[in-house]
């Protein structure tokens, strides 16, 4: 009877394991044994984004310094700091010596690139250093105020810039206070003064600064003729606007041919005389019938009749009427030509139909005129009447006495402007 032979099962260890097999069936086997999971057994909680990209990152095992470059250019975000392409500057290089782009006062970039350029409405304060010295002076009594203001004349296009810089020592509303006047500019190029330019309120200041600049299209020839008129208004507490007072400069004494900027201070004058030459005077009537709708003017005699002018005495002269309505001229007149006269006697009248509704928006430019045999006839002077969006002065109180007295002839002296 043949005995049989038992061999006992065992686990296989892991010493045992790995003398068998290789490491990796090893884990295997071992895997192959362990305890079955019961259904009470609770699997901890895996972090699954962890695990799954774990694999992914990159620890290098030296870090390389990566060059970090901050622009010292004190142009700001995209302005043009200089450098050449791929040139770099580090926060220890000193700053170069170049020249930086134009910036304007306010710290805006003119509109223009040019080097030098300012927008307009700006001025380059280096300009106007020796101003700003002059802002404590010996203050003369009665006074009201000093302006200083820049005038610039461009022949080939007949430009005239003017700046209006700043003004000192306006008179206050309160006594003892700086700050109880609200001021602003008005720019006139006389002798036209229905149409002006004026600058932005200044609020709460005696001693404003403007630094604003205006533009008038003004022909070399008659640029002599014209004076610049700057009138400083306050606005009061309730929104009414107080004449402080004005300033003229005649154009005649600027430099047109070199085209130089020219800074200028002068005080303000509550009355000034518009007229910077005599240019003389001249009587006119002025008739309106309401029925009939008609408007009468009387031109009669003159008196000093460019005495102060170089044309001299002796001269042809002749006047010239026109009937403006809402700005726009509808009719024009002329009276006979008086020659190798300064004192001529015209003695002359002119109808025209003017409506009632059209008389607030009616105006009556009169200018004396010489003759130039030859030449273009050259204006002496002129004489506006009409309401007052035109007229100003004698020549607006003269319109509004005709109105008031109607079918009346209305006669007074008026000085050629």
């Amino acid at each position: 009877m043949t005995t049989p032979i038992t061999t006992p099962l065992t686990t296989p260890t892991a010493s045992s394991t790995s003398k068998l097999f290789p490491p990796h069936a090893a884990a295997a086997a071992r895997s192959l044994h362990k305890p079955p999971r019961t259904a009470l057994t609770v699997a901890p909680k895996e972090k699954p984004v962890f695990r799954r990209y774990l694999s992914l990152i990159v620890f290098p095992s030296s870090l390389k310094q990566i060059p970090f470059t901050v622009p010292t250019s004190p142009h700001g975000p995209g302005s043009r700091s200089g450098f050449k392409k791929g040139e770099h500057r580090s926060l220890d290089d000193p700053p170069t010596s170049g020249r930086s782009e134009p910036t304007s006062p306010t710290g805006k970039r003119p509109s223009v690139e040019i080097p030098g350029a300012y927008a307009l409405g700006s001025i380059d304060p280096s300009l106007y250093k020796v101003a700003d010295e002059d802002d404590h002076y010996d203050i003369p009594p009665e006074h009201i105020g000093r302006i200083w203001f820049a005038t610039e004349y461009d022949r080939e296009t007949e430009k005239l810039m003017v700046t209006v810089i700043k003004a000192r020592n306006l008179p206050s509303r309160t006594q003892g206070l700086d700050n109880a006047c609200d001021p602003f500019v008005r720019l006139y190029l006389m002798p036209d003064e229905r149409r002006y330019l004026q600058s932005k309120l200044r609020k709460k200041t005696c001693h404003p600064k403007f630094e604003e600049t205006y533009v008038f299209q003004v022909s070399h020839r008659a640029l002599e003729e014209r004076v610049l008129k700057l009138t400083v208004l306050d606005v009061d507490r309730h929104k009414r606007h107080q004449v402080i007072g004005h300033a003229l400069y005649p154009l005649r004494e600027h430099d047109c041919e070199n085209n130089v900027r020219l800074v200028i201070w002068r005080d303000l004058e509550r009355e000034v005389s518009e007229s910077t030459t005599n240019k003389g005077e001249l009587l006119v009537s002025m008739c309106y019938n309401n029925h009939l709708e008609r408007l009468t003017i009387g031109l009669f005699e003159t008196r000093d009749l460019c005495s102060s002018s170089p044309v001299g005495p002796g001269i042809d002269t002749y006047i010239k009427v026109t009937l403006m309505m809402q700005n726009k001229p509808v009719k024009v007149k002329k009276t006979e030509l008086i020659k190798k006269s300064s004192s001529p006697n015209f003695n002359e009248s002119f109808t025209f139909k003017v409506p009632n509704s059209g008389l607030d928006t009616a105006s009556i430019n009169i200018g004396v005129m010489k003759h130039m045999s030859g030449h273009k006839d050259k204006q002496l002077g002129r004489i506006v009447l009409g309401s007052f969006m035109f007229a100003r002065g004698k020549e607006l109180d003269h319109w509004n006495e005709m109105i008031a007295s109607q079918r009346e002839q209305i006669l007074h002296w008026h000085t050629l402007s």
